[in-house]
């Protein structure tokens, strides 16, 4: 419309050519076609793409799981022999997959080496193919570090006080050291309100580990989520790239395949924000971390619990066994990986903790004296519950000869 308007006003061809930016053979068609909208013949066909091939798996793999993260998708068709760029694969995802709109522009706040971390639990659910048809809800707690990204994470079945220390614990362990400061939300097992003066009140056993530890723990503003976003984001990334469509045998077997992921995958890949190797990277804020103390964390929660007519505990959903003739009242402490028992001021038992519900973790010395009932040796460290646990195998003649004991003490 431009051509002709200015043809219409008497400029020359050239003059238009020059005043538009166009070819005078384009001018002076446009000009014999009047206000004839162009027609554009087809394009040259030119060599296939190496997409291609994998496009129908792509729209497969998002219709089944629409988060999954394109450079899961393009491990995923490499393995099938895919050999072109990244960025096709992107292009290609995001013109199948539906629009949400623009997102706002955020602001990133950078730490120095050492200084901060930052914590939080995601809920998952999962469906364990050792206990087909039953979907379970675990929660998946990360540690990341500010500076460099590096990120711990294991799946655990309780968000509760004593889960979050032992996660503290091992995460301090996997990285070696203890940043500074650590940021959480206003999760209840770590910040327990606010006083008059609006200051935040920390959960007790939070403040003995970080006094032992020697950090900071800091709670992020309410409803603000996003000032963790370092840690935030990490919870989407571990499901697109590494928990959908997997399957798992239990939770040892799920938390085996994350931990192999974060080894091959999310800690040593560039990271797209810092344009940094996370490894790399971690392997120089390692030296700015505070040094782990010399010994374990081993403060305790105390609570008293009473004993069950058959000799067990019951402390988080799971049940510990206690010796024969031990009282009806006892003190449980709860260690962040460790339940002992303690009877009249000594210790009559000690365990692991027991991940899950409704398991009985029972100490061989525990049932070789007492009563008649109560004669039958079970296998130290065993632990009996649900589908999947270990039940040991013995020999009829034990069952035989535990009918003939209980007969015989039935006479008159």
């Amino acid at each position: 419309m431009m051509i002709l308007e200015l043809h219409r006003q008497g400029l020359t061809i050239t003059a238009i050519a020059r005043r538009t930016g166009r070819d005078p053979k384009t001018v002076r068609k446009y000009i014999e076609r009047g206000i004839e909208a162009p027609v554009y013949g087809p394009r040259s066909v030119g060599r296939p793409s190496k997409l291609a091939p994998f496009m129908g798996f792509l729209r497969e793999r998002v219709v089944a799981f629409p988060d999954l993260s394109a450079a899961r998708l393009t491990r995923e068709i490499r393995e099938l022999g895919y050999a072109g760029a990244y960025t096709a694969v992107k292009r290609f995802l995001a013109a199948i997959r539906p629009e949400n709109g623009p997102k706002p522009y955020e602001v990133r706040f950078e730490t120095p080496p050492g200084v901060q971390a930052q914590v939080d639990f995601a809920r998952f659910v999962v469906d364990f193919t050792d206990d087909p048809g039953t979907s379970r809800v675990v929660w998946l707690f990360s540690l990341v570090l500010g500076h460099s990204r590096f990120l711990f994470a294991r799946y655990v079945l309780h968000q509760d006080l004593q889960t979050l220390l032992r996660c503290h614990i091992q995460a301090f362990e996997a990285i070696g050291g203890v940043p500074i400061e650590i940021l959480y939300d206003r999760m209840k097992t770590a910040v327990t309100g606010e006083d008059d003066q609006g200051h935040i009140a920390y959960n007790r056993s939070l403040l003995a580990l970080a006094q032992h530890y020697r950090f900071q723990p800091r709670a992020c503003r309410p409803y603000r989520a996003k000032t963790k976003g370092k840690v935030e984001r990490p919870f989407s990334y571990i499901r697109q790239d590494c928990f959908l469509g997997r399957s798992f045998r239990n939770l040892d077997d799920l938390n085996a395949q994350l931990i192999a992921w974060l080894d091959t995958v999310a800690n040593v890949r560039v990271h797209g924000t810092t344009q940094r190797v996370v490894a790399e990277a971690f392997a120089a804020e390692q030296p700015e971390l505070q040094t782990l103390p010399q010994h374990r964390f081993d403060a305790v929660l105390k609570l008293e619990r009473r004993v069950s007519h058959d000799g067990f505990v019951a402390i988080g959903g799971n049940y510990y066994s206690v010796p024969d003739r031990t009282l009806r009242v006892v003190e449980v402490q709860q260690l962040p990986d460790l339940i002992r028992i303690v009877d009249l001021g000594n210790i009559v038992a000690e365990h692991p903790v027991l991940e899950g519900r409704k398991q009985y973790r029972i100490d061989r010395s525990h049932r070789t004296g007492g009563s008649a009932k109560r004669k039958t040796r079970i296998a130290s460290g065993v632990i009996i519950g649900r589908i999947g646990d270990h039940v040991p195998l013995r020999p009829l003649a034990i069952y035989q000869a535990i009918g003939a004991q209980l007969a015989s003490a039935g006479r008159p």
